[in-house]
């Protein structure tokens, strides 16, 4: 594919980024050796870390996944020591989820691995180009957010 404006360049390389395959297989390395989480829980473990204590309703609609799909990985999470459950102080016919310690504890590990993945990728940049990519995306991821009126992060 040949792109023509910056935009376009972008577009393309977040659509590579967003592939299934690319998430499952940066997931698969976060995951490794986390008693509890697996690919399929890993977004519902962040998610939570990013929100704090929500709704599993609130939750899928941040994190992209059918609801039903997030009460699920949740559960799993839940029968891991993970997650928990704990009545909306807001309406007492809802849940909210909310990390144990160790939810925390997991999220904390692939956190790290997230960071030495990302630490290999930019390993043969030079440091000022690696600085400078990281500074450019926090202020692209900035500017995504505020067009799109995402608070949630």
């Amino acid at each position: 594919m040949t792109a023509s404006s910056p935009g376009d360049r972008v577009a393309d390389q977040l659509g590579r980024l967003l592939l299934r395959s690319t998430r499952q297989h940066l997931y698969q390395r976060l995951v490794d050796g986390v008693d509890g989480l697996d690919v399929t829980t890993y977004p519902v473990l962040s998610g939570l870390g990013r929100l704090g204590p929500t709704t599993a309703t609130h939750l899928a609609s941040v994190i992209g996944v059918d609801r039903s799909a997030t009460t699920r990985y949740a559960s799993k999470l839940e029968a891991s020591g993970l997650v928990h459950r704990t009545v909306d102080p807001g309406d007492a016919r809802a849940t909210r989820l909310a990390l144990t310690p160790a939810g925390t504890t997991a999220l904390a590990a692939t956190r790290r691995a997230l960071g030495s993945a990302m630490d290999d990728v930019l390993s043969g940049w030079p440091a000022g180009e690696a600085a400078a990519f990281a500074a450019a995306l926090e202020r692209f991821t900035d500017g995504i957010e505020g067009r799109s009126g995402a608070a949630d992060r």
